[in-house]
C-alpha cells in the first residue's frame, strides 16, 4: 500500500498514535489506524476487512484487532473487529463508537474523532480484553496510508 501522509500531519499523528498507545494499555486489544483518500470498493466493510487481512490485525493471539478505516475524500469509515471480540459481545457493540467518530467526521474533526473512537474502543474492550501483566504489543501502533 501506498504512503500518503499527507492528511495529518507529523504532529497529528502523533496525537492518534498516543490514543492508540493509551487504549491499548486499557486492553489486551489490538488497534490499528488505516486512512486513504477514497475507498477503492463499493462497500466500506469490504474495504475494512482487506485491509484488516493486509495488516495482520488476524494474527493477535486472542484475536482481539480493532481497525479504524477512514477514507476521507469519499467520507466513508468503517470499525471492524476481529472474531475473537465478535464471538463475545453484542451485534451492536461499535454502534457509540461509530456515532462518536461521525458526529466528529460530519464537522471536520478527522483527529478529535479517531482519538476519541479509539479512547472509547479501548475502554469497551477492557471488559472484555483487559490489559494483563506481561502483554505484549503484538502490532506496531503507527498509522498506515493507502491510495
Amino acid at each position: 500500500m501506498a504512503t500518503e501522509p499527507l492528511f495529518f500531519t507529523d504532529e497529528e499523528q502523533q496525537y492518534i498514535i498516543e490514543a492508540i498507545q493509551e487504549a491499548e494499555k486499557q486492553t489486551s486489544g489490538e488497534v490499528k489506524v488505516h486512512i486513504e483518500k477514497k475507498c477503492p470498493t463499493p462497500d466500506v466493510m469490504d474495504r475494512a476487512k482487506e485491509v484488516f487481512l493486509f495488516l495482520h490485525l488476524h494474527e493477535t493471539a486472542e484475536r482481539n484487532g480493532v481497525l479504524f478505516y477512514l477514507a476521507y475524500e469519499d467520507r466513508k469509515f468503517a470499525v471492524l473487529g476481529d472474531k475473537g471480540i465478535d464471538e463475545k459481545v453484542t451485534a451492536s457493540f461499535w454502534d457509540s463508537t461509530k456515532e462518536l467518530l461521525r458526529n466528529h467526521f460530519k464537522a471536520g474533526e478527522f483527529k478529535e474523532g479517531l482519538r476519541h473512537g479509539i479512547l472509547e474502543a479501548g475502554i469497551q474492550l477492557k471488559k472484555y480484553f483487559p490489559y494483563q501483566s506481561g502483554d505484549i504489543n503484538e502490532l506496531p501502533d503507527d498509522i498506515s496510508f493507502g491510495h
